[in-house]
């Protein structure tokens, strides 16, 4: 029985809005499993993972935490590999990225699967999904780059899931895509290891980064993670280059109190630079928090005052649309630059990286 997927794009005759159309695309004939990287060979046909902090220990017919890697007679393969279950054409601000190409689109792609168990996951149904209980597509990175192309969206966004997971197809489309001269984005939580971030970010150009919160506690009986592999991946983005920006989803009576949202930017203006974009984003009762009440406007507001008195230079407020924190102003002449509504662009004026009424340099990835 063959599976299908929905393809979104752009129907023909707009350019800014994004359309529901779709195609429908068949499952190839063949649909070779994927041997996975980054793990080591133990005793009777044990295998232990070494993608990201959790390091598995898997026995022969068993898989990982994340629920996509598979240990088969003594070897883990990818399951998800090529087999995406959601393909959309999106604004790149919907990621988001407010200074990644602004108004250009992203060819956005998912797998089943998450190394994360965050009770407050809005994509909780691929998630936390298993690979088999979902329709995808075979679509294999050389396709991938492809239907990016015809699609005129200069970046391909690793998304809606945890790309960690599908981490040998993130990185073989990835290759390809700097060669064809496209970028790559991802939205990550970050909880990945060293070694085969290290790997990843010689492909990657920029990152959206969710930084859940700033405790170990909160990390734990949230997302059932821990904190300090996220913040050294936030470290090495930042070293190595890719532009990166940082999402913080504020959830009233868990993170939101002052002296944590204190420490965390300080810790960003310190360790990534008082020019990162930081997203606070606002939290709608999903999934297993769905008795929460949505976060106070107010204490969006809060958040960012508390983070412009920091030092940081770029303090936006999502999930709230026409709020004018949405918009990127100049840190020194204070100007607009940046109008957005919602997901699009009303003005920009950044200008060859600066602002276009005092020269500021403004930190991102223009052209």
């Amino acid at each position: 029985m063959k599976k299908y997927i929905r393809l979104f794009g752009a129907c023909a005759g707009l350019s800014l809005l994004i359309s529901l159309c779709y195609v429908i695309l068949p499952i190839s004939a063949q649909e070779q499993l994927r041997e996975a990287r980054y793990y080591q060979k133990l005793d009777k046909k044990v295998v232990q993972c070494q993608l990201c902090p959790r390091m598995c220990f898997i026995p022969s017919g068993k898989r990982g935490f994340c629920g996509v890697r598979e240990n088969r007679d003594g070897t883990l393969y990818s399951l998800v590999y090529a087999r995406p279950v959601a393909i959309h054409i999106d604004p790149i601000e919907k990621k988001p990225l407010f200074h990644f190409l602004p108004s250009t689109t992203a060819f956005s792609i998912a797998t089943a699967g998450c190394n994360l168990r965050c009770k407050f996951c809005q994509n909780w149904e691929i998630s936390q999904a298993k690979p088999e209980d979902l329709q995808y597509a075979y679509l294999e990175p050389v396709e991938l780059v492809k239907k990016a192309k015809e699609a005129g969206s200069p970046s391909i966004a690793y998304t809606y899931t945890e790309p960690t997971i599908f981490y040998e197809y993130m990185l073989e489309t990835a290759k390809l895509a700097k060669e064809a001269g496209i970028k790559n984005v991802m939205h990550s939580a970050g909880y990945i290891n060293e070694e085969p971030l290290r790997e990843l970010v010689k492909y990657l150009d920029g990152a959206n980064v969710d930084l859940k919160g700033f405790r170990e506690d909160y990390y734990r009986d949230i997302s059932e993670a821990t904190l300090a592999p996220v913040l050294r991946t936030l470290k090495i983005l930042k070293e190595s280059g890719v532009h990166l920006e940082i999402t913080n989803l504020v959830l009233s009576g868990y993170n939101d109190d002052d002296e944590t949202l204190t420490q965390m930017c300080l810790w960003i203006k310190e360790n990534l630079g008082e020019d990162t974009p930081l997203h606070f984003s606002r939290f709608f009762p999903m999934y297993k928090l769905v008795a929460l009440n949505p976060t106070p406007v107010a204490t969006l507001e809060k958040a960012r005052k508390i983070a412009m008195n920091c030092g940081l230079q770029y303090v936006f407020i999502g999930n709230l649309a026409g709020n004018p924190s949405e918009n990127t102003y100049c840190p020194q002449c204070k100007k607009l630059l940046i109008e957005r509504k919602g997901y699009f662009v009303a003005q920009n004026n950044v200008v060859d990286g600066k602002c276009r009424f005092c020269g500021f340099k403004i930190k991102g990835v223009w052209r």
